[in-house]
């Protein structure tokens, strides 16, 4: 069983499906909403304004200069009043019309651009260009009404021309990316100003442009901002990686080479799938649309395992990148949403909903069993914005208990007398002097929307798109005069409609996911009197593939899943438990699992060589293998174990080997599957064999796109172990069966790294070409344990002792085979070698790029 990789999610707490929340609850937490705007907007105002921010421990306006520098983070600031800016729509969805008019009048008579600062194009177009956009559309649509700005003369779309002009110097290359920096007065001015001299962006960064420019160009008639938006998502679309069609997180902004090769839907990347889909619905292009629902398609065939959403390599989509998430990819359940695919949502939202609940707030990263990477949390929006898009989507009053979590979370720990200061530390309750503009922007947005019924709002939302910074664009700005074709876009914005009148639909989603419980809660076992019944199933006794361990656990109310990159998932949902003592019993099970694997996972070993040494190989052919935590270690070993292969049977080795007379003296090859590893080595050891490698039964699985694979011991001790036993991918196991099946006799090298072939067969072997040393790579890390690099693989003649004529070969394969090879063998190797010596290359190279990304 591959307790080594082990997702584990225990569930605990039942939730009892309520019967929805009254007008008048809803009523009371939609006036809570306003108050607590009106705490953080009223002392920005006091203290802040005109500064960017607000520092609300100290009760001061952050003021870009005047502080110590935060690095990119203060890029966001161009001294422009940017809270106010970004808070414009806000304060008309609000219903504060007479404050938004005198907001408006002070950004008119006080906020200027010609600023002799540098600031990121990014959090400039979506925050400040976004928010004179929204506040434009609000100012519009209140002037139509009669009652508010009817004084207003587009004073706002003038200045957000004015900064789409400051803007554009950047798109001056020869891709059309954007440089990622500006300054405001003088453009892409040079080193002296940090500008013209990046040569790398982010995906997010250049993709998320389209709305606000393609905006600007629909209001001013000017349309050299939406062409410059669409050139750079052209080019993006270019540069996709066209086998897997995803995109890296960072592109060199002149060659378009990816310079960081990870891929999701969080950091870098995120906005990017977003506006792609909201230009389709802002724009009614339908090219948006075909390019979103192919990149849709990889997303959700490589990067998403709900309810987790976790990185892979561009090249190499079924090796995942990392083992965490970012807070950031909280927003893909809502994008989901409005693409009609919910359930995936409501498993993704439900797995944050209970980070959300275990920390207070969603980690800005956190891990796949929902502990904490990296622990600062600056008052994100994303959560509350999947949390609206589910209720509108689903009607489900879940999400409105969820979204009175996010309330009273905010007010516990965040709220503080000058406003609400961001997270430093989750765990401790640290704060930091920080309120970033997008706290006012979004996030009262998100959950004003979520309590607030239709008939109390100024407008119709559904008249708009919201941007990324939850700007709202009116729809009418579309040009297209034919209906849009949705025959392949299901449900979509801004249709969010009840899609599920049965409310039971998106519980039973939910349920196997719920309640992550801490793995430092250990509870007892329960006591059962003298024959009452069998013991519980331990976790050290469990077998995958025994049907009676399944049925137990069934019993118990757990379940497993088997993931794409071949790791299984146990889950505990405790109402489908036969009894409450069963589901104690699965309570008590998987906090056994968790702790057997964490005990597993403690020591994290390098990988291990299989080198086939017999002729026609002669050490040619490495393969990447994994290593055990018991038994021989290779890497004391200075010789490794050499010898012949066999098949045990039976090939399971999960009982008595019934060929030992062949096995013994031999490497023993088992297949995975139906017991313990360490049960296997020790009746392969019993028999007399000197090593064994067991293949995965997995087919398809190999080296190449999966991530390294660890055999770990049964929960008691592995002492008796005596012998090597590494781990080969179904892939790389059926080139050495293959080998086994074509050749009577073939022998192999047990080792911590490949040996250089003369060094292998105690003799030189002439000289070494592109056939030479061969080896199969899955991390750069293994170039340094394989002691094989780009130097060694071209290595020039070998001075070791010369081979005999023979080869090496045995006496039966002397006998048999008389004469020179055929031409046949020769071309056919020759080719082979070539053919993995330039996959080896290409891996390499990829590789070594993560490598520097700190991957």
């Amino acid at each position: 069983m591959p307790t080594i990789l082990l997702l584990l999610t225990l569930l605990g707490v039942l939730y009892s499906h309520g019967h929805g929340m009254s007008r008048e609850e809803k009523r009371k937490f939609r006036n809570q909403v306003v108050e607590m705007f009106d705490h953080a907007y009223q002392n920005y105002m006091d203290h802040a304004y005109p500064a960017d921010e607000l520092m609300p421990l100290t009760c001061r306006g952050r003021v870009r200069g005047l502080e110590p520098s935060r690095g990119d983070v203060d890029d966001a600031l161009g001294k422009f009043s940017l809270t106010l800016i970004d808070t414009l729509d806000t304060l008309v969805l609000l219903n504060k019309t007479t404050e938004f008019e005198a907001a408006v009048r002070k950004v008119l008579s006080d906020v200027t651009l010609d600023n002799d600062i540098v600031v990121s194009v990014f959090e400039t177009n979506i925050r400040v260009l976004g928010g004179l956009l929204g506040g434009h559309s609000m100012a519009l649509m209140l002037k139509e009404r009669g009652e508010h700005m009817q004084w207003y003369q587009d004073e706002l779309l003038h200045m957000a021309k004015d900064l789409g002009l400051r803007l554009l110097p950047a798109f001056n290359t020869s891709s059309g990316l954007p440089y990622p920096r500006v300054n405001l007065k003088h453009g892409v001015w040079g080193p002296d100003s940090r500008t013209g001299t990046e040569t790398d962006t982010c995906t997010a960064c250049a993709g998320t442009i389209i709305l606000e420019f393609a905006a600007l160009s629909r209001y001013t008639g000017d349309p050299v901002f939406e062409a410059h938006a669409r050139r750079a998502m052209d080019f993006l679309w270019e540069k996709r990686q066209r086998n897997s069609n995803l995109v890296g997180t960072t592109i060199n902004i002149h060659s378009g080479e990816w310079v960081r090769r990870d891929s999701g839907v969080g950091a870098g990347i995120d906005s990017y799938y977003e506006y792609l889909l909201k230009a389709y619905i802002l724009l009614g292009d339908d090219m948006f649309l075909q390019r979103f629902n192919i990149h849709y398609a990889s997303i959700m065939k490589y990067i998403s395992q709900p309810p987790l959403l976790l990185d892979v390599h561009i090249h190499k989509p079924l090796l995942p990148a990392r083992t965490w998430m970012d807070s950031l990819l909280a927003f893909f359940p809502g994008l989901q949403v409005l693409k009609g695919d919910i359930r995936p949502a409501i498993e993704t939202h439900e797995m944050l909903y209970q980070v959300t609940k275990k920390h207070n707030f969603l980690p800005e990263a956190f891990t796949t069993d929902f502990r904490v990477h990296w622990a600062q949390h600056p008052l994100r929006p994303e959560f509350a914005e999947s949390t609206y898009f589910l209720y509108k989507a689903t009607g489900d009053p879940y999400y409105l208990e969820a979204g009175r979590t996010i309330l009273d979370n905010l007010n516990r720990f965040a709220r503080v007398p000058c406003g609400f200061a961001a997270m430093k530390d989750v765990r401790t309750g640290s704060h930091e002097d920080r309120m970033d503009s997008f706290f006012l922007a979004e996030m009262f947005k998100y959950l004003f929307l979520l309590f607030a019924e239709d008939e109390e709002l100024l407008f119709d939302v559904e008249d708009y798109v919201f941007t990324t910074e939850a700007h709202f664009l009116p729809l009418s700005l579309s040009t297209s005069n034919e209906e849009l074709d949705d025959s392949n876009f299901d449900w979509t914005c801004p249709n969010t409609r009840l899609l599920f009148p049965d409310p039971a639909f998106p519980r039973n989603l939910r349920e196997p996911i719920r309640s992550a419980v801490d793995r430092s809660c250990p509870r007892p076992a329960p006591y059962r009197e003298p024959g009452m019944g069998r013991p519980p199933l331990r976790a050290q006794d469990f077998m995958a593939n025994n049907p009676e361990h399944l049925e137990l656990l069934r019993r118990m109310g757990v379940s497993l899943i088997h993931l794409k990159d071949g790791r299984v998932q146990l889950v505990q949902h405790p109402s489908q438990a036969v009894s409450t003592v069963a589901a104690e019993d699965g309570v008590r099970f998987m906090q056994e699992m968790m702790e057997l694997s964490s005990q597993q996972q403690k020591e994290q070993l390098p990988p291990r060589a299989i080198q086939i040494v017999s002729h026609p190989f002669f050490g040619r052919v490495v393969l990447t293998a994994g290593p055990a935590q018991f038994g021989t270690d290779l890497s004391k070993s200075s010789t490794g174990v050499r010898g012949f292969v066999t098949i045990a049977e039976p090939y399971s080795g999960c009982s008595e080997i019934t060929n030992a007379e062949y096995v013994q003296g031999h490497i023993a090859l088992l297949q995975r599957g139906q017991c313990m590893f360490a049960e296997k080595a020790r009746h392969i050891q019993k028999a007399g064999a000197i090593g064994g490698i067991v293949i995965d039964d997995n087919e398809g699985s190999s080296s190449d796109t999966a991530p390294l694979f660890q055999m770990a011991g049964d929960g008691r001790s592995t002492d008796d172990i005596t012998l090597p036993l590494l781990f080969l991918f179904h892939k790389e196991g059926n080139i050495l069966l293959e080998a086994l099946k074509e050749y009577r006799e073939v022998e192999v090298l047990l080792s911590d790294k490949a040996r250089d072939r003369g060094v292998t067969l105690g003799c030189s072997v002439g000289k070494s070409d592109h056939s030479g040393v061969l080896v199969r790579l899955i991390t750069p890390a293994l170039a340094v344990f394989s002691g094989v690099d780009v130097a060694t693989v071209d290595v020039g003649p070998q001075e070791e002792t010369p081979c005999p004529a023979d080869g090496g070969r045995s006496k039966t394969e002397r006998d048999s085979e008389k004469g020179e090879e055929s031409e046949r063998d020769k071309h056919s190797g020759s080719r082979s070698v070539d053919q993995l010596l330039a996959d080896w290359r290409e891996d390499l190279e990829a590789f070594q790029q993560m490598e520097r990304d700190e991957l």
